[in-house]
């Protein structure tokens, strides 16, 4: 697989996998998907981004693939001069999705305009970054390099 092949599609399976545990898991709490995807956009506009509707939730969504394709992308650059990043997913993808949950949580949130959004459990956090964030961008790197 191309290493653009592998970007892209990585990319919308971190965005996927991302998107659909955050409209589960607030789900479960009443909270709508257009919400989490309107808090997304909050980031960029402040709590306006929750009177926008559709156009500021579509806004959201495309920041979060954004997000998810920088995450990838910057996985499988990593990986093409550290090649154990890509001969050992199992290891290294988990380990990234960690990093990946400490970067957004402790450095891009709190300097965003983020608005009101809700605080995730902490093993829910973790866990999707685990295996929908870091594990994906692992194994697409791998197969980038075959």
């Amino acid at each position: 697989m191309s290493s653009l092949r592998a970007w892209a599609l990585g990319s919308f399976t971190v965005a996927l996998l991302d998107g659909l545990d955050a409209v589960v898991f607030f789900g479960f709490r009443g909270v709508k998907p257009i919400r989490i995807f309107q808090a997304i956009a909050s980031g960029w506009l402040g709590k306006v981004a929750f009177a926008g509707g559709m156009r500021t939730a579509l806004i959201g969504a495309a920041s979060h693939l954004l997000i998810a394709s920088l995450i990838v992308g910057i996985y499988i650059a990593i990986s093409r001069h550290v090649r154990t990043l890509a001969e050992r997913p199992f290891l290294w993808g988990p380990l990234y999705g960690i990093a990946a949950y400490a970067i957004m949580n402790l450095v891009v949130i709190p300097l965003s305009l983020a608005a009101n959004n809700p605080k995730p459990l902490v093993v829910n956090g973790i866990l999707i970054h685990l295996v929908g964030v870091g594990l994906p961008a692992a194994l697409f790197a791998r197969a980038a390099r075959r």
